[in-house]
């Protein structure tokens, strides 16, 4: 009868060890690489980028949608999320190609010369009917939402990186005096036309930058 039960539990112990998927041998061999996927294309960011900064000028933070971007884009909806997490991440990034596109920070050689070209650009968007639309939209939703006025500054600190430039090569040049406020120099233009708009009173004009750019060097003390 042992011999009998002995026997029983061999088959069982050999049914068992066929019954195992046998492992492939890997010895020697080179591990397998996956594909990391296609590269990014730089062309599908810029889409979605511009389409974005076009929506954000148009509708506002609030109005824009992803869902509105990626269409306008051309892509997916998935494809606007693996570049720009969130809405909010999209909506930072807009603003800052919408700045340096509207407003770039021209090295002319002169501050005078780059205060120009600022002025120029920064003006002549707020005289424009959707310019002045945007910066309307922007200062009315950065008042009721302190999520989207931290949007807003967020890309106006980065546009204001670069209009730092412009003092900064100027005090480098021996052009302006090393102890100017750089941070009031760059706001203050923007102070104005923030002002204007919330008092819906007219916006300066082109014809007013040569006098603006004057005032911004020479100041207003009697020489």
């Amino acid at each position: 009868m042992c011999d009998a039960y002995r026997i029983r539990v061999s088959i069982l112990a050999v049914s068992l060890v066929s019954m195992t998927p046998r492992q492939p041998d890997h010895a020697g061999e080179e591990p397998v690489r996956r594909g990391r996927g296609r590269p990014r294309d730089p062309r599908t960011d810029t889409k979605i980028i511009e389409a974005a900064a076009e929506l954000m000028r148009t509708r506002g933070f609030e109005k824009m949608t992803v869902d509105d971007v990626a269409a306008a884009a051309g892509v997916g909806k998935a494809t606007v999320y693996r570049r720009w997490p969130s809405k909010e991440d999209l909506a930072v990034a807009a603003m800052e190609r919408l700045y340096s596109a509207e407003f770039p920070a021209t090295d002319t050689g002169s501050v005078r010369g780059d205060l120009t070209q600022m002025f120029r650009s920064v003006l002549g968007f707020v005289g424009s009917p959707e310019g002045y639309a945007y910066l309307k939209m922007s200062i009315a939703e950065s008042v009721r939402d302190d999520r989207i006025a931290a949007l807003y500054r967020a890309a106006t600190e980065q546009s204001e990186v670069e209009g730092r430039k412009i003092y900064l090569r100027g005090i480098d040049r021996g052009e302006l005096r090393p102890d100017i406020d750089v941070t009031a120099c760059v706001q203050w233009l923007g102070g104005l036309v923030v002002m204007r708009a919330v008092t819906n009173r007219p916006m300066p004009t082109l014809d007013d930058v040569d006098g603006l750019v004057e005032q911004t060097l020479r100041g207003i003390v009697a020489e």
